[in-house]
Parts: structure tokens; C-alpha cells; sequence
């Protein structure tokens, strides 16, 4: 830290050992000693600190483009899962149409038109906002039925 050579130290000695006195010299180089290592342990948790807080801040901001990252797949996925859909829908109703047409040419079909169109319900779609609430049911109820180890066993 400072460029203080053994001459200059043996200079300031001598003039402690003077200025202070023999007597007293002993106590206030322990005293020196003490508010230095006490300095020394000052800087390193300041130092410290300050390291811990560069940390937090860089995670934190990994945190945020994480985040954001994530965020951008998820409407990917959306806008993905949206055109599918709609792809799907106009699908099916093309089907549908082209069934009701096939069964205005054929008459004897209609039977089985009437109920296929009955079948067809709206698609049900799933709120992907909250958890499957099966997912907690299934688990319950396998752990609920134990195996018998000797029922597979005969004796």
C-alpha cells in the first residue's frame, strides 16, 4: 500500500522512541497495532460488501433477460398454438361441410350424419393459467393402493 522502506520505518522509530518516551512506546504500538488490524478488517468487509453487491446486480439482471427470454417464447408459442388452432377449426368445418354435402347427394347417409354433427361438440380448450387438477387426483390415487408382495407368490 504505502512504499515505506526499513530506513524510513528505523527513522520513525526513533523519533516515537523519543517524542512518546520509553515508557509509554510499548502501549501505543499495541494501540497503533490494534486500530490498524482493525482498519485492515474495516476495508475487507467494505470490500466484501461491495463484491456482494456487484453480484446481486449482475444476477439480477440475468434474472431480468431470463425472464424476458421467457417471455418471448411463450407468446412464440401462443401465436404458434393460435394459428394451429385456427388451422384445425377451418379443418374441421371443411370436413363437416364437405360430409353435409356428401349426404345431401347420398340421402341413405343422413343417419349417419345426424350423428356425427350430434357428437361434434365446441372444442373444449384448456386454461393453461392453472394447474391440472387430475395430475394431483392420479397421484393420490396410486399412492393410495399398495401391493400386496405375496398375493403374486404361491407357496
Amino acid at each position: 500500500m504505502f512504499d515505506i522502506g526499513f530506513s524510513e520505518l528505523v527513522v520513525i522509530g526513533v523519533v516515537a522512541l523519543i517524542v512518546i518516551g520509553p515508557e509509554r512506546l510499548p502501549k501505543v504500538a499495541r494501540t497503533a497495532g490494534h486500530l490498524y488490524g482493525r482498519l485492515q478488517r474495516y476495508v475487507s468487509a467494505v470490500k466484501s460488501d461491495i463484491s456482494r453487491e456487484i453480484q446481486l446486480d449482475e444476477i439480477r439482471r440475468a434474472g431480468e433477460s431470463f425472464k424476458e427470454s421467457v417471455e418471448s417464447a411463450a407468446k412464440g408459442v401462443e401465436q404458434q398454438a393460435t394459428v394451429v388452432d385456427d388451422y384445425l377449426r377451418n379443418e374441421a368445418s371443411n370436413i363437416t361441410q364437405a360430409v353435409t354435402a356428401s349426404a345431401a347427394e347420398h340421402p341413405a347417409a343422413e343417419p349417419a350424419v345426424k350423428q356425427i354433427e350430434a357428437e361434434q361438440s365446441p372444442q373444449q380448450s384448456l386454461p393453461l393459467d392453472e394447474p391440472d387438477q387430475n395430475a394431483g387426483h392420479a397421484a393420490s390415487t396410486t399412492a393410495e393402493t399398495p401391493r400386496d408382495e405375496s398375493a403374486g407368490k404361491s407357496a
